[in-house]
């Protein structure tokens, strides 16, 4: 099976920085695409940043000009660094990834377990 584990949350200031990883586990998979998302107290799950089949990044509207998306496809890993951190930040990140197997008969969506960022003001 595939697990995704995710890590660098924490306590951070206002403008202060963050860089989330997150790693895929399993035998023989291929990750097709990777994304970060984040789900706040009492609001719904959004996209952060995510990396195409093609490796292009994409950011939502909070993350422009201040979070960065990489990934390394070889490694099954996934990194989002966050940069100038506000208190609108807070919220539980999950990492998200489709991945394929020559085994299954079509590519399939793993989350991670979530970690948890926290910026005060």
């Amino acid at each position: 099976q595939v697990q995704l584990v995710e890590s660098g949350g924490g306590l951070v200031q206002a403008g202060g920085s963050l860089r989330l990883s997150c790693t895929a586990s399993g035998s023989a998979i291929t990750v097709i695409a990777m994304g970060w998302y984040r789900q706040a107290p009492g609001k719904q799950r959004n996209v952060v940043a995510s990396l195409t089949s093609s490796g292009m990044p994409e950011y939502g509207d909070s993350a422009k000009g201040r979070f960065t998306i990489s990934g390394d496809n070889a490694k099954k890993t996934v990194y989002l660094q966050m940069n100038n951190l506000q208190p609108e930040d807070t919220a539980i990140y999950y990492c998200r990834m489709i991945v394929t197997k020559n085994t299954w008969i079509a590519p399939s969506i793993f989350w991670g377990q979530g970690t948890e960022v926290t910026v005060s003001s």
